[in-house]
């Protein structure tokens, strides 16, 4: 479960996402592309490419969470 109080700061990724990617690569794209530090205790959010899935990547005093939200299985229209 993640806290947030309101000092956090929560970052929206913009743009589609592989989510085959893991803590490590998420959180290398944070330093790349967003020119942040992932290690700041923000919590970043990115999008699969569908839309239909999310992954939070998140670090505290323990170190990194990644927690994968949605349905992985998109419903056929």
């Amino acid at each position: 479960m993640i806290t947030v109080v309101p000092t956090d700061r929560i970052c929206l990724c913009c743009g589609a996402t592989d989510m085959r990617r893991g803590i490590n690569s998420l959180a290398r794209m944070v330093q790349q592309v967003l020119a942040l530090d992932p290690h700041i205790g923000a919590i970043f959010c990115f999008r699969g490419r569908k839309g239909h899935i999310i992954k939070i990547l998140a670090h505290d005093d323990r170190g990194f969470c990644l927690f994968p939200a949605g349905n992985a299985r998109q419903e056929a229209a």
